[in-house]
């Protein structure tokens, strides 16, 4: 698994935040037993594509990738809530994947 921490520079205006995120979701919460990474990731990416929150999924797509999902599976994650999330959900959380699978490609 990937080791997940809020964003250093944000601890300048939001300590407390920052500290929180760490200790509690990133050190609690995504390390419980119940729930392999790879399954708490695609989890995340579904929530964060049916919620619309772009500024987040960026991240956790490459958190995805890196904890085993692939750009297919995840591919089919976001075709799948298409249905259930709305069109355009899906198809910015597809042009998102499609950024990183390109970058991934070209490094």
């Amino acid at each position: 698994m990937v080791k997940q921490s809020a964003p250093q520079e944000l601890a300048g205006i939001a300590p407390k935040l920052v500290e929180v995120t760490d200790r509690v979701l990133f050190s609690d919460v995504w390390e419980r037993p119940a729930l392999s990474p790879r399954d708490r990731s695609m989890v995340t990416v579904s929530v964060l594509a049916a919620l619309y929150r772009p500024e987040q999924l960026d991240y956790h797509l490459r958190v995805a990738l890196e904890n085993g999902l692939s750009v297919e599976e995840l591919s089919e994650v976001i075709t799948h809530l298409a249905f259930y999330a709305g069109w355009p959900n899906a198809m910015t959380a597809i042009n998102l994947l499609k950024k990183i699978a390109d970058e991934r490609a070209a490094a």
